[in-house]
């Protein structure tokens, strides 16, 4: 009985988060300060969002590097996935975007394990190189396709004009992110995986048994890269305009995804942290959507990204605080009472 009631107390503490959240968004709904429509969107680009997260998964949970160029990676994809899709090739610009990204993954792993590059360092230095690379593939700070078919038009007219067709984005970004869940969990099961996760949590021990940590780093960044870049390309097809600043931020809104996925579901084999993962993307931009309808200055915005962040990063500290804090309280009532 009381393994049971321990069992339910840790998973109504787990979900107590996403019931807080639920309620506060049913009250503004109530209040008509949210809208499906923002929910829908939100949900979108919260999966779209969510390939980021999943690429930080591989490089900072299971390759243990924390990838600094993401940002620079992330607008490469809408970079190249841009202008392929503006030449009215769509599907081939996720090809294009793919590569790019594998290309900016492999620079970043060259730099770590070929020029003896701090890893953190080396993020910087891409994603500042990527800086300009982006401005000249783009050919100026802005790019848009609304004159082009999409990936999401394409689904769209597929469709009909049915109610369906409302949800072509959502079908589309679920598709992507089912896709690469279940290809990223099989990955990271094959020995080739198995040699990527050793080579996080112990180097040396991968380079005892035969296996080169160069190598698999360089393949995890690739990888990793590869999916940076597919979200990047996806979004720009689905807001059809972005500039060259719309990546500022990513890696920070990853890793903040990522913790908040741990928070609710922290254990469990790869395809379920993956799961916790995506479900840490979409309710960040949940609560960043709630902030927009709030009518929240738009000055202060990156504030409530870094309020955010700070929630995420400090909530399981103070969940492991909670027992201490309750035995002082209940200590202090005691020496009161005598």
């Amino acid at each position: 009985m009381k393994t049971d009631k321990t069992r339910v107390k840790k998973i109504i503490g787990k979900a107590s988060p996403l019931i807080i959240l639920i309620a506060v968004m049913s009250l503004l709904h109530i209040f008509g300060v949210l809208t499906w429509n923002r929910d829908l969107a939100a949900l979108e680009v919260g999966l779209i969002n969510s390939l980021v997260v999943l690429a930080l998964f591989l490089s900072y949970s299971m390759l243990n590097v924390c990838d600094l160029s993401t940002d620079g990676c992330y607008t490469l994809g809408i970079a190249v996935g841009g202008v392929f899709a503006a030449m009215g090739h769509p599907f081939l610009a996720i090809l294009a975007a793919l590569a790019a990204g594998a290309a900016s993954g492999f620079v970043t792993a060259f730099l770590q394990t070929k020029m003896g590059v701090n890893s953190l360092l080396a993020g910087i230095i891409v994603n500042t190189g990527l800086y300009s690379i982006n401005i000249v593939i783009m050919g100026k700070s802005t790019i848009n396709v609304f004159k082009s078919n999409t990936l999401f038009t394409l689904t769209a007219k597929l469709l009909g004009d049915g109610e369906i067709s409302e949800y072509c984005a959502l079908i589309v970004s679920g598709a992507a992110v089912i896709t690469v869940l279940t290809l990223l969990s099989y990955f990271l099961r094959t020995r080739l995986g198995l040699a990527i996760r050793a080579t996080g949590d112990n180097p040396d021990m991968v380079r005892s048994s035969s296996i080169n940590p160069a190598v698999t780093t360089i393949i995890g960044l690739c990888v990793s890269g590869s999916v940076t870049a597919l979200s990047g390309c996806l979004f720009i097809q689905y807001a059809k305009s972005a500039d060259i600043n719309v990546g500022t931020g990513m890696v920070t809104m990853a890793l903040a995804s990522l913790l908040i996925g741990g928070v609710f579901i922290g254990e469990g084999g790869i395809f379920i942290r993956g799961v916790g993962a995506v479900l840490g993307a979409i309710i960040f931009r949940l609560i960043y959507a709630i902030a927009i309808a709030l009518k929240i200055d738009t000055n202060l915005l990156k504030l409530v990204y870094s309020l955010i962040v700070v929630l995420a990063i400090s909530t399981p500290y103070i969940k492991k605080q909670l027992p201490m804090l309750k035995r002082r309280m209940t200590y202090k009532k005691k020496g009161a009472r005598q």
